[in-house]
């Protein structure tokens, strides 16, 4: 690319925090602060908020489970209905049930001593402490009355199918796929074995005629994407669900809209840590596109970008 003096347009101002700011108007002051991640919020929030008014894009969330065992849970149960399709993964499932079916989650420190957590019985997931009682327990406990009420209407489902189902027969408003349910958002789960979720659909299927089918997912991700006009995406973390976005996008020739938030580093060829503008080479981010990657926790920097909306 070839670079000229025209690009010294947007001058680097010096930040000032006034008394009683908002977080809408100090996200609006990153646009000429230069401060490397805080200008790649700025534009984040930039792409979001025209991605978000086109009537003509569909509009994919994309994240990993983690983020749901933190309160960050709500955020993206606030914000879900400005999406028309959420594809995540099983762990996912896992928390925001468990969650809403009664389940308490901690705060604790990365350093706690992990052999000393086992011998208590408490889960660490990062700094976020789940004891053992209210993870795979309370899962079990509620999941086969539903399951048992579901076989009986029929004995093969798609995982957006038994996540709806789910979102409608649970109370807890801060639940994703509760809010998923009542604002008509797919949830699409590809690795749905990969978890306390999976297990119990396996477990149930031992001794029940019940069936999951995933290429009945895949069918229903390909209309969603190949019916679209345009098509925008908000990705959290890499993983399988970054995957499934980019992947299916291709086939409508890229994301018109693209914002990435992830800590990882691209020099390892993970696809966690490849920038959008790989994704290009792959045709699943379009040339003319408008992308942005930002690097730094999306506990922090979610809320962040979500407020300057």
């Amino acid at each position: 690319m070839v670079l000229s003096r025209s690009i010294l347009k947007s001058e680097v101002k010096d930040l000032k925090i006034k008394k009683n700011e908002s977080v809408k108007e100090l996200v609006n002051s990153f646009e000429t602060v230069g401060g490397f991640t805080a200008a790649n919020v700025f534009q984040g929030v930039k792409i979001l908020r025209e991605m978000i008014a086109d009537e003509k894009c569909t509009k994919i969330l994309s994240f990993p489970a983690d983020l749901i065992s933190t309160g960050v849970r709500g955020v993206f149960a606030d914000s879900i209905k400005n999406f028309n399709a959420v594809i995540t993964t099983c762990g996912t499932l896992d928390h925001d049930l468990a969650r809403a079916w009664g389940g308490k989650y901690y705060s604790g420190s990365f350093d706690f001593n992990d052999a000393e957590l086992k011998r208590i019985g408490v889960f660490r997931l990062g700094n976020v402490l789940i004891p053992s009682e209210d993870y795979g327990v309370v899962l079990e406990k509620n999941m086969k009355p539903v399951l048992e009420e579901l076989v009986r209407i029929k004995n093969e489902w798609s995982t957006w199918e038994l996540v709806r189902e789910f979102g409608r027969r649970i109370k807890d408003e801060n639940s994703i796929i509760r809010q998923a349910y009542l604002h008509d958002v797919l949830v699409f789960v590809p690795g749905v074995t990969d978890g306390a979720f999976g297990t119990q659909l396996t477990l149930f299927s031992q001794d029940h005629d019940f069936k999951v089918n995933v290429l009945k997912d895949e069918r229903e991700l390909s209309r969603v994407v190949l019916e679209s006009k345009k098509l925008g995406a908000l990705m959290i973390g890499g993983g399988i669900s970054k995957h499934h976005t980019i992947w299916w996008s291709q086939f409508k020739g890229g994301l018109d809209y693209a914002v990435y938030v992830t800590t990882a580093s691209q020099y390892d060829g993970s696809l966690s840590g490849a920038r959008l503008s790989e994704a290009v080479s792959w045709g699943k981010v379009k040339v003319k596109a408008k992308f942005v990657n930002i690097d730094g926790d999306a506990s922090v920097i979610l809320p962040l970008m979500l407020a300057g909306l």
